[in-house]
């Protein structure tokens, strides 16, 4: 059995500098410091921030007046903001820096009275919190379509003032199929100059791509609630690959394995390399005889702390 490491994969940056953001506020400020959300989503990196004093909650009532508070990785609504701070407490925002580019986008096309198309997933946060950056008060309307039957259902107000965004961790195929229907539909619709998709996102599924014709079955490590670990998986399954989410070593099962299958590897933005060598760590019991990793080029994106953070790590030390 031979396994191909898929590069890039794993950790992006908005998921180093989301966690380096709450390990950096436990030292400066000490514990607790509380969470709104799951900062990303992996229960191996919560578990590990829990142990360091991190509070993850759901709602800003669980937050202790006058407290830090981290917004997660994947961005809240305005009202999260306003309610935090009619609460007084301290607001520390993780929120990914190409999430913080779609909100702006939102914001600007409601200040211009134009309606807005969210392209993405109900339910998610990051789509509830980009949903949630829309000012109705200038007098337009934001709306959700998940695919491209429901692009044929939508009814808007004014489709000479249409603009649209999408969730970051999409699909890049499906997303292009939707905005298609899209202009289709709507021949007058603006988009950013580039779907709004994000590099680490789109890299990790030009790596799966990669994988086609060199491998039979496809092991996506990544969280069951991870968006991006879930288009993984399913890329390699329109690719004709048997493919699997684990979200570690325990979730592989040996009647996935045979003498000769040649696996590909890889894991979401979310996901530790720790776990990754933990399930190559299981696949040498089932018998592997090399591991080879794939030849491309490392991601070299890095995103800063917030300025607040990095000028009080720096009057500590």
């Amino acid at each position: 059995m031979d396994v191909l490491l898929a590069q890039p994969r794993g950790f992006c940056a908005g998921v180093v500098r989301a966690i380096d953001i709450v390990e950096t506020a436990l030292d400066i400020y000490g514990p607790p410091v509380y969470v709104l959300h799951e900062i990303v989503h992996n229960q191996w990196v919560l578990k590990d921030l829990q142990s360091k004093g991190a509070v993850f909650v759901e709602e800003l009532e669980e937050v202790p007046s006058g407290a830090n508070i981290i917004f997660s990785a994947h961005g809240v609504a305005s009202d999260r903001v306003e309610i935090a701070k009619e609460r007084n407490l301290h607001i520390i925002d993780a929120t990914c820096p190409l999430v913080t580019k779609v909100h702006l986008q939102v914001a600007r096309h409601a200040r211009a009275a134009r309606e807005v198309i969210l392209i993405g997933h109900a339910g998610h946060v990051e789509v509830n919190g980009t949903l949630g950056q829309y000012n109705r008060d200038f007098g337009g309307e934001i709306y959700l379509v998940q695919n491209v039957d429901e692009v044929a259902r939508l009814k808007v107000n004014n489709p000479d003032e249409l603009a649209f965004v999408t969730q970051t961790t999409l699909s890049v195929d499906d997303t292009m199929q939707i905005i298609d229907a899209l202009k289709k539909q709507f021949p007058k619709i603006v988009g950013p100059r580039k779907n709004d998709i994000c590099y680490a996102t789109q890299n990790r599924q030009n790596a799966v791509r990669q994988f086609s014709g060199k491998v039979d079955l496809l092991l996506v490590v990544g969280a069951r609630n991870s968006s991006n670990s879930n288009r993984l998986r399913e890329l390699g399954e329109h690719q004709g690959l048997e493919a699997y989410l684990v979200q570690d070593a325990d979730d592989l099962d040996p009647s996935w394995f045979r003498p000769g299958i040649q696996v590909g590897l890889t894991a979401g933005a979310s996901a530790p390399e720790v776990l990754v060598k933990g399930v190559l760590e299981k696949l040498q019991k089932f018998g592997i005889t090399s591991v080879e990793e794939m030849d491309a080029e490392p991601e070299s994106v890095a995103f800063p702390l917030p300025k607040e953070l990095t000028a009080n790590a720096a009057s500590a030390t």
